[in-house]
């Protein structure tokens, strides 16, 4: 069975690898006779991917240890649950899972009707750029990171799946990571069809990849959202960013996709940015895998990395020669729509200044996570930047962006103010929420201006939503929302970082503490025994102006498979107001050591996140169109 699994992934990389060797041979001919064999390559590949992880899927829930890798992440003890999602707990099996989710993309792609309208060459050089990419795919899968290497004689048990993994985010944050990347690659392949194709087509491929571009953009939205829930529930630092190489790498791809949106609106709108968008698209798939070589590559120390694997040369290999293809490529298109930008006083530069930032930022923490590797050029000792840089430079560039994003609705493309009035309101919004604000107490200069744009940018979105023309088109409604969201989550980082009153002591039965506005009373302290590790509880119990509101139980476990480390399970009292947070460290004789924090707002980042995330959901449903405009053009605020 697992050979025949091999031989799925074999034939994967044959598809992908004749298909492409196919259709270059036929474009360099001239030719596109055999498209329909091209096309029936990439399904056959995807058939094999689909059949190769049905049978991991079988061994995992059989709990079949013969197999390296159900023996490396599972063991007898774990939960069907979590036997599954085991899946993409490795590095061998997340591989497999982001190229079957890339591949299925490509296939449901197939099937669209929009790619029908597309003319032969541009279906044949998108069909041999994404069979390029599944080739590396079919090549790392059956080389390097083969998830079907067996074991004779089969072990025992398995060494069981990491605690930390072992939690319902498991089920969401790197398949959702994993579907974003997929719907990217879709966009990204087409725009470089169709900037070296000499056929032109009826439709952009702004319009075509639109699906895809959106819903790439919403599950890696989601994905990140999950994985800050995740770290901000289970690691027990009581954060939900850390600026961890792993987390700034699933970061780049979102950041360069964002501006990559954004350079889609400039192009739909006003017909400029045309080699950019090509640029910017493509390369948000480039990075990517470079996110991926950041991750396996043995390049930087993460608690979550991926090392000793073999694929970082070779996925660096394939990001430098994907790059330097792309630049080629942007440079060399077509485009008669090229014209002068449009100046710092109109919506036109309000957007290319946000793109500005956004690609700004993402070089910044580029450069900030590699500093590692860089410092080595002139010291033996390299060194990391810790959180303190990227909060002092990534945090004011995107106080900025919400500066940017408060004003630019009311500005025209041509420049000028569209509606004084409306204007003046969100300025005294800003303007009332920053007394507001400094009055309660929030006098840190950064905090207090996020907090006030946070403000100004929901009046603004507010506003924006009321008008009728704004109503009639659901793209542009859900542009709204996804600001409305990124409001929230800036007023909740505004909060929940600066303003967080942490405390750390050692509580015997009975003794009181305060913790913000919570006074926390130790109530119990035990000992027990689950089925896989054992435990102490501490039983927290919270008032807050005399009376009591609830009771936390902060955990500390001793794994049996993972006996080496103690992993603390954290817990929360939900608010939306104040948050309380509580991890067990350990224990000191008969007392308890505790760190409890007060989070304020930090919920509203779930919130705003969510509202991010289901917001673009809205721009997949048809709408109106004015005079015959793209979808992507009717995502822009009505002028008036």
């Amino acid at each position: 069975m697992y050979l025949a699994a091999y031989a799925c992934l074999l034939a994967t990389l044959f598809c992908s690898l004749a298909g492409a060797a196919i259709g270059t041979a036929q474009l360099w001919q001239g030719k596109t006779s055999e498209l329909r064999w091209i096309e029936y390559a990439q399904g056959l590949g995807s058939l094999c991917l689909i059949g190769a992880s049905g049978i991991l899927m079988y061994a995992l829930v059989v709990s079949d240890f013969s197999v390296d890798y159900v023996a490396s992440y599972t063991d007898r003890a774990l939960p069907l649950f979590y036997r599954c999602t085991a899946f993409w707990g490795g590095h061998e099996g997340s591989m497999l899972f982001w190229a079957l989710m890339v591949s299925v993309c490509g296939t449901a792609f197939l099937f669209t009707r929009t790619y029908r309208t597309l003319s032969e060459e541009t279906r044949s050089w998108f069909m041999v750029f994404f069979l390029s990419i599944m080739a590396f795919f079919g090549l790392l899968l059956s080389t390097w990171s083969n998830p079907f290497l067996q074991s004779v004689p089969a072990p025992a048990d398995g060494q069981g799946l990491n605690p930390l993994l072992q939690n319902p985010g498991m089920i969401f944050h790197p398949p959702l990571l994993f579907l974003g990347y997929g719907g990217f690659v879709i966009p990204g392949c087409l725009a470089l069809a169709q900037a070296v194709s000499s056929q032109k087509d009826a439709r952009q491929w702004l319009d075509v990849a639109r699906p895809f571009t959106l819903t790439g953009w919403l599950f890696l939205t989601a994905g990140i959202v999950l994985g800050g829930w995740w770290a901000y529930m289970e690691l027990g630092w009581g954060g939900y960013w850390a600026w961890d190489p792993v987390e700034n790498a699933s970061l780049l791809p979102w950041l360069i996709g964002t501006a990559a949106l954004h350079t889609g609106l400039v192009e739909t709108r006003r017909g400029k940015l045309h080699r950019v968008n090509i640029f910017l698209i493509s390369l948000t798939t480039v990075s990517a895998f470079f996110a991926t070589y950041l991750v396996r590559g043995n390049v930087v120390n993460s608690v979550h990395a991926f090392g000793g694997n073999g694929t970082g040369p070779y996925l660096l290999v394939f990001v430098l020669v994907f790059l330097l293809f792309i630049i080629f490529i942007s440079f060399r298109a077509d485009t008669d729509r090229s014209r002068e930008l449009g100046g710092l006083e109109t919506r036109e530069g309000f957007v290319v200044m946000t793109i500005w930032l956004l690609m700004a930022i993402c070089l910044i923490i580029l450069l900030a996570t590699l500093w590692p590797v860089i410092s080595r050029l002139w010291t033996e000792r390299p060194v990391g930047l810790e959180q303190h840089f990227y909060n002092s430079v990534c945090l004011p560039l995107f106080a900025v962006m919400l500066a940017i994003l408060v004003a630019c609705p009311w500005l025209r493309w041509q420049g000028g103010i569209r509606d004084w009035k409306k204007l003046l309101i969100v300025f005294a919004a800003f303007c009332g929420a920053l007394i507001v604000f400094w009055r309660a107490g929030v006098t840190q200069a950064l905090p207090l201006m996020s907090a006030s744009l946070s403000t100004a940018l929901l009046v603004s979105t507010a506003l924006l939503l009321a008008e009728k023309s704004t109503r009639a088109w659901m793209p542009s409604f859900s542009a709204c929302i996804v600001h409305a969201g990124v409001a929230l989550i800036a007023l909740g980082i505004s909060f929940s970082g600066p303003y967080k009153q942490e405390v750390e002591v050692e509580l015997a039965a009975g003794d009181v503490t305060q913790v913000g506005p919570y006074s926390v009373t130790l109530a119990n302290l035990y000992q027990g025994r689950d089925s896989t590790f054992e435990f102490i509880e501490a039983e927290l119990q919270l008032s807050m102006d005399g009376s009591i509101v609830g009771t936390v139980s902060p955990q500390r476990r001793l794994y049996d498979k993972f006996s080496r480390y103690a992993f603390s399970e954290a817990t929360t009292y939900p608010s939306l107001g104040n948050e309380f947070y509580a991890t067990l460290l350990g224990v000191n004789g008969e007392k308890a050591v505790l760190r409890m924090s007060s989070n304020p707002l930090v919920n509203w980042l779930w919130i705003g996140g969510a509202l991010m995330s289901l917001a673009p959901i809205l721009s997949l449903r048809p709408g109106r169109r004015r005079n015959g405009a793209s979808p992507i053009e009717d995502g822009t605020v009505a002028e008036r």
